[in-house]
């Protein structure tokens, strides 16, 4: 081949020429779309600046540690792009860790049916089953799991159904196929528009579709905290829809060394560094505490979802795996956090409801990222002061009690040879920060059907059963769920019984025998065959009654229909079960705001129209580790699941005098909290109707409200103060004048960006004090 030589002028002109060929192509692959940034609502303040130029939007706050964060925002086809994300530490040069990545959303949905276990309970009622009335109740399904079809089963768990098995007979049943509806978003963005709230920014990007739902792209920074917002809020018209969503970003480069960091459920960190080939599903991590990080070229990216709402029905804490990563190309990768389809342990698989999305409500799904200068170690140490290391922060003054753990408790230790042997689950529970294991096994297997003799032995093992697995400062305590089928009293749906010593009795009472009776071996027995001896049995020994799962599960229907009972209105039966995870909704900025927190309020109003002291809330799990012989590893998340009561205790007591528990909660002497937000001091102040909320609350995340709400016996109302102006991680004693004219109860409560929150007990008013 004949060499061709340039001579050095046309050289110049070539290399010229490619310059400006590459700037060009370089310039048409990030071309910005011209969109409307729409800044009215933003107002510039010192550590916390929004500024527009050449249709690139830039964010810049002061972080934490004397960092400071910038964003610079563009659209390009449609797509909201993070065109920058960077870090600046205290007196050294900006950092960028990240260029032209984009937001990633994926949606699964099905269709939400009502069960047959909640419509049996209002059969036996003889509600009728109108479609108003199923449509209603679907909403609040437990045993509902949309996205297990025959086709998706694998051969092991289809032939782990019975045929008697109640849940395998939803009507509408069998699901199908065709039901599940997968989806990633599509962005057809043309504006942005810029908001302050307090000290933080919100940045919505209108124009959204995700699947069946459509909607918006939001980013919230907020000022004093390197934390970052990213979420889509959107809504459907479908009107039966259950779905899960994945989320995370996407186009990261690996041109710089970068690795994945995370705790494995070991609690060993392990890394990632993109060695192997190219992934075409994302990678599955079981990471510890919910966190994975990218470690960058300057710093490390974390990412981890709310600790709590990020859950929906389920009774198994197993972590079935909630970060992901994935190799997009040589150039690029992915990361974020997912939300399982399926339980891993068929025990549990019809129990995976998702969360329902009624028609028109504005679903969030939110994914939290964490910025650093740091190592990936450094950064997701850093995110996991959120929530105090999944650990409920010890308060001078306060025992914590978990309540509502299904444990299996005597069968599991005959099993492993006996009293003497340990149960995993305690050191799973004080390893969160639990002094107080309420469980609530009473007597299961075959002396549960026994009314007699059998029943009562089998009570005297459970109670031994729990001081041996008790300690000086850990108390298992001995509680009892029972429920109106099966056997007496009928008191209507599920009922816990919370004891101050060890009580026993047989579901029986004979005509003419005396409600309680002398036994020689176990003293005083009582003999209960209605409410009302249950209610009298509460009288003599100290005991508490509350439904743990009003209108939901076995207890559909109630207490609504049993709201003008004397049992229900007696003293005694003191409160209502307070869990997120049932029937849980994604619109919610509380957690169990549509399942609980309103039917808390209406009961109260119920109370109220009797001229009855309020119910009480009691956090419950309804978590199961007596199945089979899993237990409860240290590695399942009961930190995420489970909301907890902080009682008012010196010290933890022993079983044989478990009466200042009782006291406590009789008196609504505790508050009620996911663990990010705390409420260590409460009262209601002042006299006649001008009275004073006086709470002290510290938190973790950006606290977003604090509120005080009140009901008349009829309507209930409420105040609501922002406190977007606080920063995350810190302590303020609120005052808040209240005018309590007319009104009959009050209470107050906190709730964090994460909807993660604490509340405490109503209080009755009465206008004469």
């Amino acid at each position: 081949m004949k060499k061709i030589n340039f001579p050095s002028y046309n050289l110049f002109v070539f290399i010229s020429l490619w310059s400006i060929f590459t700037v060009f192509v370089h310039a048409m692959a990030v071309q910005t779309d011209p969109i409307d940034y729409n800044l009215v609502a933003y107002k510039s303040q010192p550590g916390l600046k929004a500024v527009v130029q050449d249709q690139y939007l830039t964010v810049t706050w002061a972080g934490a540690m004397n960092d400071e964060l910038r964003l610079i925002f563009a659209v390009r086809e449609g797509r909201p792009t993070i065109q920058e994300l960077a870090i600046r530490p205290a007196d050294e040069p900006w950092r960028v860790l990240a260029t032209n990545v984009n937001p990633e959303f994926r949606v699964v949905s099905g269709l939400r049916r009502v069960t047959q276990q909640q419509t049996e309970p209002l059969e036996e009622m003889g509600v009728e089953l109108t479609p108003e009335k199923l449509n209603e109740i679907k909403w609040e399904a437990f045993w509902d799991a949309p996205l297990y079809t025959p086709d998706e089963l694998s051969p092991t768990h289809r032939s782990s159904i019975p045929a008697t098995e109640p849940f395998a007979n939803h009507p509408g049943m069998p699901r199908k196929p065709k039901e599940v509806k997968r989806a990633t978003a599509i962005f057809q963005t043309a504006e942005c528009v810029v908001r302050t709230n307090g000290t933080r920014l919100e940045i919505t990007f209108p124009g959204v579709e995700l699947g069946i739902f459509a909607g918006y792209l939001r980013y919230d920074v907020y000022k004093g905290s390197n934390l970052i917002r990213q979420m889509i809020v959107a809504k459907t018209d479908h009107p039966s829809a259950a779905f899960k969503y994945d989320a995370g970003l996407k186009g990261l480069s690996l041109k710089d060394p970068v690795r994945m960091v995370w705790r494995d459920l070991a609690n060993n960190w392990q890394h990632y560094r993109y060695g192997g080939p190219v992934n075409t599903e994302p990678v599955i991590v079981k990471s510890n505490y919910r966190l994975i990080a990218a470690e960058l070229d300057g710093g490390s990216l974390a990412a981890f979802p709310p600790p709590h709402s990020f859950y929906w029905a389920r009774e198994s804490e197993q972590n079935l795996g909630y970060s992901w990563y994935r190799k997009e190309s040589a150039e690029t990768f992915s990361f974020g956090m997912r939300q399982a389809e399926h339980e891993e342990d068929p025990e549990f698989y019809q129990n995976f409801a998702l969360y329902s999305a009624r028609p028109g409500t504005w679903q969030r799904m939110p994914l939290f990222l964490y910025v650093s200068s740091g190592s990936g170690k450094d950064v997701i140490k850093s995110a996991l002061k959120f929530t105090r290391g999944d650990h409920f922060k010890p308060l001078q003054g306060y025992k914590v009690m978990g309540h509502h753990y299904h444990v299996g408790l005597v069968r599991r230790l005959k099993e492993k040879g006996g009293f003497d042997q340990r149960l995993n689950d305690m050191a799973t529970m004080r390893a969160i920060g639990v002094d107080i294991f309420s469980i609530i096994d009473g007597v299961r297997g075959p002396a549960r059907h026994d009314r007699g003799e059998a029943f009562l032995d089998a009570l005297a093992e459970y109670y031994e059963a729990a001081r041996y697995q008790s300690d000086e400062d850990f108390l298992v305590m001995p509680n009892d769920e029972n429920s109106t089928g099966g056997r007496p009293p009928f008191m209507g749906g599920h009922y816990d019984i919370l004891i101050g010593k060890p009580l026993f009795w047989r579901p029986q009472r004979q005509p003419g025998q005396p409600l309680a009776e002398e036994h020689p071996e176990y003293g005083t027995v009582y003999n209960i065959a209605t409410p009302e001896d249950m209610m009298a049995m509460t009288e003599h020994e100290n005991v508490l009654i509350s439904m743990p799962h009003p209108r939901s599960k076995r207890s559909t229907g109630y207490p609504d229909a049993i709201k003008d009972t004397p049992h229900f209105q007696h003293e005694n039966y003191y409160g209502l079960g307070y869990r997120w995870g049932m029937g849980i909704d994604a619109s919610e900025t509380r957690l169990g705001e549509y399942r609980f927190l309103s039917l808390w309020d209406e009961a109260n109003n119920w109370m109220a129209a009797a001229g009855l002291p309020p119910k009480f809330a009691l956090a419950i799990s309804e978590s199961r580790s007596d199945y089979g012989e899993r237990g409860k590893p240290p590695w399942e998340d009961a930190y995420g699941m489970s909301p907890v009561n902080y009682i008012r205790l010196d010290q933890v007591p022993a079983i044989d005098d478990m009466t200042p528990i009782i006291d406590a909660l009789r008196q609504g002497d505790y508050f009620v909290t996911s663990g990010e937000v705390l409420i260590p001091y409460y009262e209601v102040r002042g006299s006649g109707s001008q009275r004073t909320i006086i709470a002290d609350v510290e938190w973790t995340f950006p606290l977003d409200f604090v509120e005080v709400v009140w009901g008349d016996g009829k309507t209930v109302d409420r105040k609501i103060l922002s406190t977007t102006d606080l920063p995350a991680f810190g302590k303020k004693r609120f005052e808040i004048p209240v005018n309590v004219t007319g009104q009959r109860w009050i209470r107050f409560a906190a709730w964090d960006v994460a909807t993660n929150g604490a509340l405490v007990q109503p209080v009755a008013i009465n206008l004469d004090d």
